[in-house]
């Protein structure tokens, strides 16, 4: 297992550098060092940001500097924890109607599978919440299986519907705003992700897990406006 590096960023933070490559060995270790300095921090430490291949580690400039905070997380690297890898599995319902996942067609054509294929494909994935970012609630999964795996559009499409499931290369991504994305839209969702909760805002954590679940259309509107199925 490569040996991580230590990034100064700015005069208040460190990067820890797992990898370079996201693979599951590699979310792991980010997710089992931020676990252990947030049970044992580190005399200054502030925060920690955790992505699939670095944790991010914020600290007062005042109290301690890059290299007693790197000494101490190193002094931690090999701490034995109990960690549960595996996460709260979250279900996320997901419909495939054509008018709601506009890639569905292209996606198919570039793996060479049928779009039924593509949808089984993708409902069966296993996926890992590895990180938070660019807009809220943008959580960022990998486990996209590797037959479906396909790149970035040349240019972003704007006014993408929030709901929208989306993948590039090895992740996925349910859109939580209006915004523009480069990624490939396979269908559309009605789970909450952002939510109108300030103690807990996102329905999933770093490390949880999502399986997809299909549903018709009739079952989606239902959802969408707040009903039950």
């Amino acid at each position: 297992m490569q040996t991580p590096s230590f990034i100064p960023v700015a005069d208040h933070a460190l990067l820890v550098q797992f990898g370079e490559d996201i693979s599951d060995a590699v979310i792991a270790r980010v997710q089992m060092l931020d676990k252990v300095i947030n049970d044992d921090a580190p005399f200054g430490m502030r925060e920690t940001v955790p992505a699939f291949i670095n944790l991010l580690v914020e600290f007062d400039p005042l109290v301690t500097d890059h290299d007693e905070m790197e000494q101490a997380l190193r002094a931690r690297l090999d701490a034995e924890v109990a960690l549960s890898r595996d996460g709260i599995l979250h279900d996320v319902l997901v419909c495939y109607d054509e008018d709601l996942a506009p890639d569905l067609m292209a996606v198919a054509q570039a793996t060479g599978l049928s779009p039924d294929a593509v949808i089984n494909t993708h409902l069966s994935g296993a996926y890992q919440v590895g990180m938070y970012g660019f807009a809220p609630g943008y959580a960022y999964l990998s486990g996209v299986p590797e037959t479906l795996q396909v790149p970035r559009k040349a240019a972003a499409v704007r006014d993408i519907p929030a709901g929208s499931v989306i993948i590039a290369g090895p992740q996925c991504l349910v859109t939580t705003l209006t915004m523009p994305t480069g990624w490939s839209i396979l269908g559309r969702s009605p789970t909450e992700i952002l939510r109108n909760d300030p103690e807990r805002p996102f329905l999933f954590d770093v490390g949880d897990r999502v399986k997809f679940k299909r549903i018709d259309r009739a079952q989606y509107e239902t959802l969408r406006k707040g009903g039950t199925t």
